[in-house]
């Protein structure tokens, strides 16, 4: 990595946009306009026609897009420390971290910190409006999804900084293109994808954790062992828990069912809505119905209009 000396605190300016993409994220856009190249929306969109009745957006999409028209980028693994650097080196890094309501997770832009105040700045796309966040509590959210780093810059720009571990880098692209190929349902290209990606970085908990969740779609006993891979390479890995909760609450294995999902909502609480139902089903399983009651209630709090609301209210009114 390049060397410099590092300051108390630094914030980019970045510019104002709001239109999200499903094959131009809005992440993606804000850094490719910061360094003044405006990727097309008409290719954006004419690359959703691969796409039916998706939701979010597909990174890889809007990081090819900005490669095509002269920017290059790196997908790296990266520490609070190194994030800061980027930041003094004039790089907006994206970051993945986890969602809320239904979303599991999100890209966001880092374009400041502060040592003094220990705080750490999001991009909001609204006139002079900065998300602030406490550096711990950041940190412990970033960790939880192993913290990802996403640097896209001019070619000169990346070419200086020096991946610590090349296979690192691309077992993360990897893991973003079998994320394309999956939402494309080309199933088979995604499970070998994600089979290389883990080959080139056996501690790429992103990439194990995706390939239990396509073993455990096929109800595969097989997608037990990378659930546990990934918890053991990092116990904060709320995905890892909550497959292995869904694994177990298919089979029946109500009590192991909610022991997972109960390790998820210790991590993070709010991160996900849905997760409250599912425990509350394999709780009412065991006739556990305060405990149950509870997670119904919590369901509806933290899912943004759930489409069973009805059905779930009326579930409670019976316990």
């Amino acid at each position: 990595m390049i060397t410099f000396m590092e300051s108390s605190s630094s914030e980019l300016y970045l510019p104002l946009i709001s239109n999200e993409h499903l094959c131009l994220p809005l992440a993606i856009n804000v850094v490719s306009k910061y360094w003044n190249i405006d990727l097309p929306i008409s290719e954006a969109k004419e690359n959703e026609k691969k796409y039916t009745n998706l939701n979010g957006s597909i990174l890889i999409e809007g990081i090819e897009l900005a490669e095509r028209y002269g920017l290059a980028s790196l997908i790296l693994n990266s520490s609070l420390g190194e994030l800061k650097k980027i930041i003094d080196m004039g790089i907006p890094p994206i970051v993945i971290l986890p969602g809320l309501y239904q979303t599991t997770q999100h890209a966001s832009i880092i374009s400041g910190y502060d040592d003094i105040e220990k705080t750490v700045m999001h991009y909001i796309p609204k006139p002079d409006q900065v998300g602030i966040i406490p550096e711990k509590q950041f940190d412990k959210l970033w960790h939880e999804d192993n913290r990802i780093m996403i640097l896209i810059a001019p070619t000169d720009i990346i070419y200086n900084i020096k991946p610590q571990n090349n296979n690192m880098e691309k077992s993360n692209r990897l893991y973003f293109l079998s994320e394309r190929s999956n939402a494309q349902n080309n199933v088979e290209d995604a499970v070998a994808l994600l089979e290389k990606s883990i080959s080139l970085n056996e501690k790429n908990v992103t990439a194990l954790s995706a390939l239990g969740s396509m073993l455990n779609k096929r109800n595969s006993d097989d997608c037990i062992m990378y659930y546990k891979k990934c918890i053991d390479i990092n116990n904060k890995y709320y995905l890892a828990y909550r497959g292995l909760g869904n694994y177990y609450l298919k089979n029946k294995q109500f009590k192991t069912a909610e022991h997972n999902y109960t390790k998820a909502i210790e991590i993070n609480p709010e991160r996900f809505g849905p997760i409250y139902k599912n425990r509350g089903i394999a709780r009412l399983n065991q006739n556990k119905k305060e405990d149950a009651r509870s997670d119904f209630n919590n369901y509806l709090k933290y899912t943004r209009n759930p489409k069973d609301s009805s059905d779930v209210m009326n579930l409670l009114k019976k316990i």
